[in-house]
């Protein structure tokens, strides 16, 4: 077994150190000083001949050594258009083969990606692409309701009038070139399989030297994580942060080349795209895509015709595979492993995971965005108890310890604010280092913002969150950022936004209003306002019209008798899951 395929299993004794909530990684696995092609190039010449990605709904089968070369074309065409190291591009899309394409393109050249969530709307679109100087995207035409393309339009009506790489926009003053997926072209826009089929006819770039000339610790890539205050932020992480992070997420299952992993869940977050297609990079094992988004069928038909040896998923993507009516009718005989994240899993859904879906070794994983994600993953061999109650333990090179609101370490068993330091903490927000200075320390130290503890064995249950955020289906959702929109209602005079619980998506998007003086407005009017502009699973399910807003005496609003309030109005019951 060679180095990368190593367990990252307990070496080290993961009890908290000298009595506090104090805990440290093992250091025996090495960290590799790697950039991302580097390693995607060991494994293409190892696993040449093996199945590397699967893409069910398109219809493609690439070996390690056919995605390589589609990789290479890509590149080649991504630099004949002019773009080079450090450049930003962005990938607006679902899961699709061009998606993956793009991840190791982009790498192979050290363009940076910025990934942009494909639920994202105009005003979200116009920060993102804005706020971190975009020179390309790379965008899908369609994606159930969304129009891309029409979303572009509207936000670059240049763009019908330009030649494709000369776009000059008012809105989007960065933007050159809008590269589209599908067999169509578009006024302004460069076309994707053109642009591959240009790069593997006419490139010249000398793609090993420029992969030679990237360090480890260059900024590979850019993603989106809200905070609680204003608008979303871009953390930046490095070859070295998310390829070291998916080598040790997979590392703890036991991943080797001949692994299958089916991936529904979304390559625009890191469980997809690190904890995914980093993984099986860092591995040999194949990647396997059901769809461009999650449909239980899909996913189950295809764990059962690919022979999946392991699945990845929230804990709402389970409930609804194990409730789909045919489920009896697959076959998970080579199931053995998976990770379950981005919220709570109930004990019952966990135990018929692993009765009913032969998943013995499935794991429960916590981390952020800003770490890369993973900080903390359970072990294939814990107790299933401990697989539920907890996120396990800590990650091989990683420190966390769990403060007090004077910045003391804990006691064991003592809730409060987890803070991670080491390899995985990003490099910081896109110009934004005041933001970054709230969320890194002068030690190293990124404070995540979420309650939990430490026990004596070293588990880490996170227990609630100190910033104002909900996840509502495995989706993170930042209060202040849909406050900030609707602020921009001429009839708003304040909102709030907090969640209540739901039973189907764990937490659901709850806003009271003010009004200004003489106005009017309804339930239907608030939704219809952030139809559109806002990602769907942003705008409050639940809007209430109030005459004022229950605050302390300092004016800081009390979302927790808000919450209170609509949970007794609805007659909710909570129900606490770990």
């Amino acid at each position: 077994m060679t180095e990368q395929h190593q367990q990252t299993g307990q070496k080290h004794d993961p009890r908290p150190l000298n009595g506090v909530a104090h805990v440290a990684g093992d250091t025996g696995p090495k960290l590799w000083h790697r950039t991302i092609p580097d390693v995607f190039a060991e494994t293409a010449g190892r696993c040449a001949t093996r199945e590397a990605a699967v893409f069910i709904e398109q219809g493609i089968r690439w070996t390690w050594a056919e995605l390589s070369a589609e990789v290479d074309a890509l590149a080649q065409g991504l630099a004949l258009l002019g773009l080079k190291k450090g450049d930003r591009i962005g990938i607006w899309s679902p899961n699709r083969a061009e998606w993956v394409l793009t991840q190791f393109a982009t790498a192979r050249l050290g363009l940076v990606m910025v990934n942009i969530n494909p639920a994202y709307r105009l005003s979200e679109l116009e920060y993102a692409l804005n706020k971190v100087g975009c020179l390309a995207l790379i965008t899908a035409s369609t994606f159930k309701t969304s129009d891309y393309l029409e979303m572009i339009r509207t936000l670059a009506p240049e763009i019908d009038r330009c030649e494709p790489g000369a776009l000059k926009s008012e809105k989007l003053p960065s933007l050159r070139s809008v590269i589209r997926m599908g067999t169509e072209t578009s006024p302004g826009m460069f076309n994707f399989d053109a642009v591959l089929t240009q790069g593997r006819q006419d490139g010249k770039a000398d793609l090993d030297a420029i992969t030679a000339s990237l360090d480890p610790d260059d900024a590979i890539n850019i993603q989106f994580t809200s905070g609680t205050t204003g608008a979303p932020k871009g953390a930046i992480l490095t070859h070295s942060n998310i390829m070291n992070n998916a080598r040790f997420v997979v590392g703890a299952m036991h991943f080797t080349e001949a692994d299958r992993l089916c991936i529904p869940v979304p390559l625009y977050h890191c469980f997809g795209m690190v904890m995914g297609t980093l993984g099986c990079v860092a591995t040999g094992a194949c990647m396997i895509f059901p769809a461009e988004a999650f449909d239980p069928a899909t996913t189950l038909g295809t764990v059962s015709a690919e022979k999946c040896t392991a699945l990845y998923g929230v804990p709402t993507m389970f409930v609804a595979a194990l409730g789909h009516p045919d489920f009896k009718q697959f076959d998970f005989s080579h199931l053995r492993t998976g990770i379950m994240a981005g919220a709570p899993c109930p004990t019952e859904v966990m135990k018929r995971v692993v009765d009913e879906m032969n998943m013995s070794d499935v794991t429960i994983a916590y981390g952020m965005t800003e770490t890369s994600p993973v900080s903390f993953q359970s072990g294939t061999d814990d107790p299933l108890d401990r697989r539920v109650a907890t996120v396990g333990r800590i990650h091989p090179n990683v420190e966390c310890k769990v403060v007090d609101e004077n910045g003391a370490t804990v006691a064991p068993g003592v809730q409060g604010e987890l803070c991670t330091r080491g390899y995985s903490v990003m490099k910081g927000y896109w110009d934004d280092p005041e933001r970054t200075a709230e969320a890194i320390d002068s030690d190293g130290w990124m404070h995540t913002g979420d309650l939990a503890t430490i026990d004596d064995e070293g588990f880490c249950n996170i227990t609630g969150r100190v910033k104002d955020m909900l996840i509502r289906g495995g989706e993170n959702v930042y209060p202040r950022e849909i406050e900030e929109f609707l602020f921009r209602h001429p009839k708003i005079a304040d909102a709030q936004v907090f969640g209540i619980p739901d039973d189907r998506f764990g937490e659901e998007v709850c806003t009271w209003i003010v009004l200004k003086q003489g106005e009017t407005a309804t339930e239907d009017d608030i939704k219809a306002f952030c139809k559109g502009q806002i990602a769907h699973y942003k705008i409050p399910r639940h809007v209430r019209f109030r005459n004022e807003l229950p605050m302390t005496v300092t004016g800081k609003p009390q979302k927790f008798r808000m919450r209170d309030a609509m949970i007794e109005e609805l007659g909710l019951t909570v129900v606490k899951t770990a």
